[in-house]
């Protein structure tokens, strides 16, 4: 039986090596991290709000 207190995940896109996921913490704030081979990047709304923005002017 899950605890109250894990996070709920959402695998949002996935790619050899690369995965973008977001968990919704107990306290009700949203996560949304990318692994990228090594690297893991967390980011809040806003900041991946933000993030969404700038990836959207990269791919114009």
């Amino acid at each position: 039986m899950k605890s109250e207190m894990e996070p709920k995940i959402e695998t949002l896109a996935e790619v050899e090596d690369l995965i973008a996921w977001k968990s919704e913490e107990p306290d009700g704030e949203v996560v949304y991290h990318l692994e990228l081979n090594l690297v893991t990047l967390h980011f809040f709304q806003e900041e991946w709000d933000n993030f969404l923005l700038l990836v959207k002017q990269l791919v114009k």
